[in-house]
């Protein structure tokens, strides 16, 4: 469009030229200084029509390099702005990612260095919320550029805080599965030992069974994500408790099976006990006492010193020395 104004300005130019070369000038209007006989007034006038002419044609040039660069800078905003507006998975969700990466710790992931990132790159763009920019083709162009430049500068870092969050979700779930694995590992340390000390201790013995059964199943891989790790330790951990609860059943049998052992041995034990009866001495003495072996009866008519009687009755007294309650070692017991 500048060429063709460049054109029907010269156009001009030249019909004006040619309009003051066809007028046949009066003698009064003659210059006689040149001898030529143009008329005074032509070349101020030819001056002043390309004067105007040019003028114009840099107006007209202006406005259409203005309305260009006005349709680019519209252009240049518009699309910065759809980047904004459109990111993968749309605002909402690339903002859930944002914070949920910013609320990361350094203990959560395998490679700090990730965290410090964020942080970083959140601080760069401002929070993880998102701002707005809007484009109007009614704008001017100074405007457009502007907002132009501050929707790229946000496209800029948005897309920074985009790969910051990435790699922090990334490094906290290597570190998720690397525990899970860890915590599992220790769970069939601890079911090999369980097996192996609940031999002959458990009340049912298909519990230890099915803890052989789930310890074969949590040594295969689990693949790549920390919630299968996770569940083969969780089903690990049931098998474990079932034997567990088994042990504890048998021992409490066992310990009411001895209780019931010993109340039985305590009754036979009452029932094969001596039998008391009461004996009462003169004088209204008495006491319990055991039925007494058979004895060697003595004389009834004692006869001490006696000769030719044939039986030493001091003697046999001295070797029969009453016991405790007047029970000698024979079992004979005196009266009161």
């Amino acid at each position: 469009m500048s060429g063709e104004e460049d054109v029907q300005g010269s156009k001009i130019l030249t019909d004006v030229k040619e309009a003051g070369s066809n007028q046949t000038p009066g003698k009064d209007d003659a210059d006689p200084a040149e001898g030529s006989g143009r008329p005074r007034w032509l070349v101020p006038v030819v001056s002043a029509v390309v004067v105007v002419v040019f003028v114009m044609a840099g107006v007209v040039s202006w406005m259409v390099v203005s309305g260009r660069d006005h349709d680019r800078e519209a252009e240049r905003c518009s699309r910065a702005v759809a980047l904004l507006e459109t990111p993968a998975g749309g605002s909402a969700a690339r903002a859930a990612r944002w914070r949920e990466a910013a609320e990361v710790s350094s203990d959560q992931v395998r490679d700090v260095k990730t965290v410090i990132a964020m942080a970083r790159a959140v601080k760069n763009a401002g929070g993880t919320s998102p701002r707005t920019v809007g484009c109007d083709a009614s704008m001017t162009t100074r405007d457009l550029k502007a907002t132009a430049d501050r929707a790229e500068g946000l496209n800029g870092r948005y897309g920074e805080l985009d790969r910051a969050a990435k790699a922090v979700l990334a490094s906290r779930d290597a570190k998720d599965l690397d525990d899970a694995r860890a915590a599992l590992d220790a769970k069939k340390d601890e079911a090999a030992r369980l097996l192996g000390d609940s031999d002959g201790k458990v009340a049912d013995n298909a519990t230890r069974e099915a803890l052989q059964q789930a310890i074969g199943q949590a040594a295969q891989d689990q693949g790549g994500k920390a919630r299968a790790w996770r569940d083969a330790a969780a089903s690990l951990q049931s098998a474990i408790d079932q034997v567990n609860a088994s042990m504890q059943a048998k021992i409490q049998a066992d310990q009411q099976a001895a209780q019931e052992a010993a109340r039985q041995q305590a009754q036979a034990s009452q029932h094969a006990a001596p039998s008391y009866r009461p004996s009462y001495g003169q004088g209204g003495g008495g006491g319990w006492t055991t039925p007494a072996p058979a004895q060697q009866s003595a004389p009834s008519t004692p006869q001490s010193g006696s000769a030719g009687s044939g039986f030493d009755w001091q003697q046999w007294m001295q070797n029969h020395k009453p016991l405790g309650n007047g029970c000698n070692s024979d079992g004979v017991c005196g009266i009161g």
